[in-house]
């Protein structure tokens, strides 16, 4: 698994700062140390750039799709999320696709359907997502892309009713049961460039003739618009980003360390719901701008990711590499245009 590796002690160090220091575009891992230089290996989560002192899970990763709305609430499962990505669908509304990889809930939910967007959001970690169906052809768009799908309307194991709603906003799952029927495969890398430091915000250059980087702005608030009638609003809550109008279980949401808002392009996926809304295709590739949220911080830096099946990595105005504390995150991949973030 082409994951990055702690050593600890003085080794720990060393070998992130030699790895930071690659190229923004792609992350190698560090080599491995020869006898005597370490007491213990240890290898970095892709997904929160956290040690995982037991050592990579048997499973992989699993990508579960959950209903966004007051219809499908309460969402189960979220505070054991690793990461979280909210993305656009039809009517203008929003989805979570919720990672799961260091601990596997037996209670998650409600899920809904995939959608072709998903190819760009699960392909950076070899995600494997779970979903209670999806169209026909944005099925077969997800699987010609190699992507794994667990699918309650393809015969997958461990999806239940939730007896206090109703279709399509009931149904749950169970990964525990996913994994009993699931391989793991390799991870081609972390789907985020992780900081080896304690300050992922990059010094203004000081050479003559280069664009300097823009300081940090303050905020505690903010708000995330996807469509005029679709926005999430948030707050910072010690050191963490919370959702103020979200849909969790009560005192069980997901809590970000960072959260990183990313203008995205979007297109026509070339088919309709069953009321007849255009189906929306957020293309998570190529580049565009992105506020990052960490503690009362706001940094502007420009995303860049190169293909559906690559990590993210970021960019100052100076063209230096951007990289993110570990933790948890939380990304908002809004529309160009129609979406929008504001803050205070």
């Amino acid at each position: 698994m082409n994951l990055r590796l702690l050593v600890a002690a003085t080794a720990a160090s060393l070998a992130l700062a030699a790895c930071s220091s690659s190229s923004d575009s792609t992350q190698k891992a560090s080599p491995e140390p020869s006898k005597g230089t370490a007491k213990q290996l240890v290898e970095v989560s892709p997904l929160t750039g956290k040690a995982m002192k037991k050592g990579r899970p048997d499973n992989p990763v699993f990508v579960v799709k959950i209903e966004n709305t007051i219809g499908g609430a309460p969402q189960y499962g979220l505070d054991q999320a690793d990461l979280v990505i909210e993305e656009l669908v039809e009517g203008g509304l929003t989805r979570l696709a919720a990672f799961y990889y260091s601990s596997l809930p037996s209670k998650v939910g409600h899920v809904r359907s995939l959608r072709t967007s998903d190819i760009g959001i699960a392909g950076p970690v070899g995600g494997q997502i779970v979903a209670s169906g999806g169209a026909t052809g944005a099925y077969n768009k997800v699987k010609g892309a190699g992507i794994k799908v667990f699918s309650e309307d393809d015969g997958a194991p461990g999806f239940s009713s939730d007896p206090l709603k109703v279709r399509p906003y009931n149904r749950l799952i169970d990964l525990k049961t996913v994994a009993r029927n699931a391989k793991a495969t390799t991870i081609p890398g972390p789907y985020l460039p992780w900081s080896p430091g304690s300050d992922p915000t990059p010094k203004p250059s000081s050479s003559t003739g280069a664009t300097p980087t823009p300081k940090p702005k303050k905020a505690t608030t903010a708000t995330v618009r996807f469509s005029p009638s679709t926005a999430t609003s948030w707050a910072l809550k010690g050191r963490k980003w919370v959702r103020t109008n979200g849909h969790a279980e009560a005192g069980k949401d997901f809590e970000a360390d960072t959260m990183i808002v990313l203008s995205c392009r979007v297109g026509d996926a070339g088919y309709t719901d069953p009321a007849g809304n255009p189906v929306p295709e957020t293309v998570f590739e190529g580049s565009g701008e992105a506020r990052i949220f960490h503690g009362n911080r706001v940094t502007s830096v420009t995303w860049v990711k190169p293909g559906l099946t690559k990590g993210l990595r970021f960019r100052t105005a100076d063209g230096k590499p951007y990289r993110i504390e570990p933790g948890k995150v939380f990304l908002e991949l809004v529309p160009e245009g129609d979406g929008g973030v504001s803050f205070s």
